[in-house]
């Protein structure tokens, strides 16, 4: 049975997903018992996928024992493992904190929760485009469904206006899918890679228009300007652990156009439109973003603004291209995917104890428990500003070395601002919640041992990536390596490797 453990991360929650949505008569407490299991378990399967990732190895399996590139293959390499462990560690922290009552708001929540986990999980492992639109279409079903979560005229306004968008770009990736397959005649991306460099004249110029409509689509998912104002309002909206949860989204965006651009369109004409749009992109994220995070009334769209900060960052990493540019940018992704995750759950028991103000910048009922909210927040504020000794100084300092002797210094003084404006409106949004508020104690919304789980299992991202920094770092680098050798994903895909085997898992090391 070992062979095809590495079909897991999908069948866990699928599963899971049936289960709690047929027996939906079932007690809360079992839902969440449930629930809290299969994330738990998730993070154990994903931890085990690392191990083997990280030791240099790749894992393949062909569904059915169809050959590729006509079979569904499921592909494991260092990147794909480490985005399967970020999305379970932040799903179990959203999941502990929707425990303490936000799932009884409405209906089915576990079940959508474990069905999304369904869709990024087999997004991150698929190694076909079609199979990439279907695991993004189930995960978008879910996260309509989550978005509206409980109901009330602000989040089903945001959660219309997220759900029209979302379908407008599923419209768009399907036309990109049928211009390639029109070109290349396949969907397998290994197989797509191979045709792609060999073509030339008329196809090229297919190719070429319908990876950049892959790339606006992506960039639509990753919420990357000017594709990003959908997002500030749909973040802000949405239930406090399905917005934690919602973090991992924009990256699903980041990690489809790094996988295509590295394995599909590596060395060609292509990939150097696809960096020229990610570089202006993501620096013009970065710049409008900052000023969204000056401007937010309400710790929740800060938040959201302080996402898009970190998509900008992301991209303009991507669009580096370097070997040193891409480790640093996967040491920077768990750090900002986790802690803005906790800061939207720390705004909801905020919100809880300030009464009708709720996350709102203006004095109001002091906390009732400031002391513990207030540390929590500080550890948060000071993660996401980048400052030292957390890993988010050392994730920008990374990427500021990379761009070092480039054309593209661009960079520097827009993270530094960037963190300054982070700063500066952390500060402020603190100084209004534990300093200025004055209207006396609150004798409700105490925070809740669920919730405090949930936070504190994702702020311990915070300092372990700065007390484990090298072996992160060397992972990385190393991620950023295999990415830029994408022949040996190719030849082990289609079978030219004598150590693949379809049918079932096969494990093949190569030097770390």
């Amino acid at each position: 049975m070992s062979q095809h453990l590495v079909t897991l991360p999908i069948l866990i929650p699928m599963i899971g997903a049936l289960a709690l949505l047929l027996f939906n008569q079932a007690s809360d407490t079992r839902r969440r018992q449930l629930s809290t299991a299969l994330c738990v378990a998730q993070v154990l399967v994903a931890a085990w996928l690392l191990a083997v990732a990280g030791g240099g190895q790749m894992l393949f399996y062909a569904l059915g024992n169809w050959h590729a590139p006509f079979g569904i293959v499921l592909m494991l390499d260092r990147l794909s493992a480490l985005m399967l462990i970020l999305t379970a560690v932040l799903a179990l922290g959203s999941v502990l904190f929707a425990c303490a009552g936000e799932d009884a708001r409405g209906t089915n929540f576990h079940g959508l929760f474990q069905l999304q986990l369904m869709g990024l999980n087999g997004a991150f492992l698929t190694g076909d485009m079609f199979n990439l639109f279907v695991f993004f279409e189930i995960t978008l079903l879910a996260s309509y469904a989550l978005m509206m979560h409980g109901g009330g005229k602000e989040r089903i306004g945001a959660g219309l206006h997220y759900v029209i968008l979302n379908l407008a770009g599923s419209a768009l990736f399907i036309v990109a899918l049928g211009v390639l397959y029109g070109a290349t005649g396949t969907l397998n991306m290994a197989d797509m890679a191979r045709r792609v460099a060999q073509m030339s004249g008329d196809q090229t110029a297919l190719v070429t228009a319908g990876a950049l409509l892959l790339i606006v689509v992506f960039s639509l998912k990753a919420a990357l300007l000017p594709l990003y104002f959908w997002l500030p309002r749909t973040y802000a909206a949405a239930p406090a652990p399905v917005a934690a949860l919602f973090a991992i989204m924009t990256k699903l965006g980041l990690y489809a156009i790094l996988r295509v651009q590295s394995l599909i369109f590596a060395d060609t004409p292509v990939a150097e439109a696809i960096i020229a749009w990610l570089w202006w992109a993501g620096l013009a994220t970065i710049a409008l973003a900052a000023v969204g995070v000056l401007a937010a009334r309400d710790l929740r769209t800060l938040v959201a603004y302080l996402v898009l900060v970190s998509v900008g960052t992301l991209m303009a990493g991507t669009a580096l291209g370097s070997i040193e540019a891409i480790g640093a940018l996967l040491y920077y992704l768990p750090h900002t995917t986790l802690i803005c995750g906790a800061l939207y759950l720390i705004a909801e028991m905020i919100g809880q104890q300030r009464g009708k103000a709720g996350t709102r910048l203006v004095r109001a009922r002091r906390l009732y428990q400031r002391h513990l909210l207030g540390g929590m927040f500080l550890v948060a504020a000071v993660a996401v500003a980048g400052l030292p000794p957390l890993a988010g100084a050392l994730g920008k300092a990374l990427l500021m070395q990379a761009a070092e002797g480039t054309a593209r210094l661009w960079l520097w003084p827009l993270l530094l601002l960037a963190g300054l404006c982070a700063l500066v409106a952390m500060s402020r949004a603190g100084s209004v919640f534990f300093w200025a508020s004055y209207k006396g104690e609150v004798d409700s919304g105490r925070v809740s041992r669920p919730q405090l789980a949930g936070v504190l299992w994702l702020l311990a991202s915070a300092p372990l990536l700065v007390a484990f920094a090298g072996p992160v770092s060397g992972y990385a680098q190393a991620t950023a390596e295999q990415l830029a050798e994408p022949q040996a994903v190719i030849a082990r895909v289609l079978g030219e490797s004598p150590a693949l085997q379809f049918g079932q898992l096969t494990i093949e090391g190569e030097s770390p």
